[in-house]
C-alpha cells in the first residue's frame, strides 16, 4: 500500500485509523467503556497487526451513541441493544426508500 492509498481510505467510514486511546479521547470517555461495549458485541475493532485495536469512524459513532444513553442512565448492556435497534431501523428506512424510488411507476400523461 503507497502513501497515496492511505490518504485516499481516511475518507471511508469503514476504515480503523484509530487506536483505543485515541477513540477515547475523541469520545472523551475511558477505554474500559470502549472494551464493554465490545464485550457487549455493540462493536467489534479491528486488530493491528500487533493486536492493538482499531476504530472506524462509524464504530465511533456508534459508541458515541451509547454513551449518551449511558450518561442517561441506561445500563450499558440495554444502551448497546437500543443502539442495534437504532441501526437496523435506519438500515431498513433506507432499504425501504430505495425500493420505493425504484418501484415508483413512472407518470405518462392522460390520452386525449
Amino acid at each position: 500500500m503507497t502513501a497515496d492509498d492511505s490518504f485516499g481510505r481516511l475518507d471511508d467510514d469503514d476504515y480503523p485509523a484509530y487506536t483505543m486511546g485515541r477513540a477515547a479521547e475523541m469520545l472523551n470517555t475511558t477505554q474500559g467503556f470502549l472494551r464493554a461495549i465490545g464485550e457487549a458485541r455493540l462493536i467489534t475493532p479491528l486488530r493491528s497487526p500487533g493486536g492493538h485495536r482499531r476504530y472506524s469512524r462509524y464504530q465511533l459513532r456508534i459508541a458515541a451513541r451509547a454513551r449518551e444513553l449511558v450518561d442517561a442512565g441506561t445500563p450499558i448492556e440495554a444502551a448497546c441493544r437500543i443502539v442495534i435497534l437504532e441501526d437496523q431501523l435506519q438500515e431498513a428506512q433506507r432499504i425501504n426508500a430505495e425500493h420505493h424510488r425504484d418501484t415508483k411507476p413512472t407518470s405518462t400523461p392522460p390520452a386525449a
